[in-house]
């Protein structure tokens, strides 16, 4: 069984890692330790820290606070995110805790990485209209549906302002809307050459992001792709309720 000091052997290393980096470890290590009724406690692993009596298997003694500090910080993350629960009852009053289903389907599918780098994605940054269900979505790993939901709402916005009827669709819509000469919602007062990109560049992202989804299946792999992906529909939707 693995050790959090076969793992990390310089203590240096382990204290420069945040504690979202550390927690990974720390639940796989979890993970292998728990018992027959699923229990772990912290100190199962802080025990690494100070090694065997008599053997030099633990961290130098001067570093060991450090440490400490380190792995209950990323034993704390793992709990304020759900993937560590206390056990129910004094088990769990006395810091016995439990993987939960989300845990284990992390470990499972070997995607802790990018949840972690989902959780870090701020919310505040995507419009309104779509943040509450693209930002679950982004977390849960179903990227592909968060960058459809979010420009099937970039297409549904420039329908409605743009007082088009529903067969108006993709980039045929985008192009008719921000016509450089007659678009709804083209800005007269802009030069022509930027009514002109703004028309390519809604028409760009919907052609590119939100029409591949609707007719066939595209893999999305990669948490910071997709979060860029729905900051630009959301920028797009703020542009749109500014000529509303």
């Amino acid at each position: 069984m693995a050790s959090l000091t076969s793992v990390i052997p310089d203590v240096d290393v382990l204290v420069a890692l945040a504690p979202e980096e550390l927690a990974e470890v720390a639940l796989r290590l979890a993970h292998e330790r728990r018992g027959n009724s699923g229990l772990v406690h912290l100190q199962s692993i802080a025990s690494d820290i100070h090694g065997t009596p008599g053997a030099p298997d633990g961290y130098p003694q001067n570093r060991k606070k450090d440490a400490e500090l380190a792995l209950a910080e990323a034993w704390n993350w793992l709990s304020v995110q759900g993937l560590l629960v206390p056990e129910p009852g004094s088990n769990g009053n006395n810091g016995w805790m439990l993987l939960s289903r989300r845990a284990r389907k992390i470990l499972t599918d070997n995607t802790f990485k990018t949840y972690a780098r989902s959780l870090a994605f701020p919310k505040a940054l995507l419009h309104p209209a779509i943040a509450d269900e693209v930002w679950l979505d982004i977390v849960r790993g179903d990227l592909e549906t968060a960058v459809f939901k979010s420009f099937r709402a970039v297409e549904v916005a420039v329908r409605e302002a743009g007082k088009f009827p529903d067969t108006e669709i993709g980039t045929t819509l985008m192009r008719k809307a921000f016509d450089k000469a007659s678009g709804p919602l083209s800005d007269l007062q802009q030069p022509e050459a930027e009514r002109e990109a703004l028309a390519h560049l809604f028409a760009g992202a919907i052609g590119s992001y939100k029409n591949p989804h609707s007719h066939r299946t595209v893999a999305i792999n990669d948490a910071t792709e997709a979060q860029e992906m729905v900051v630009l529909a959301s920028h797009l939707l703020r542009i749109v309720d500014s000529r509303r």
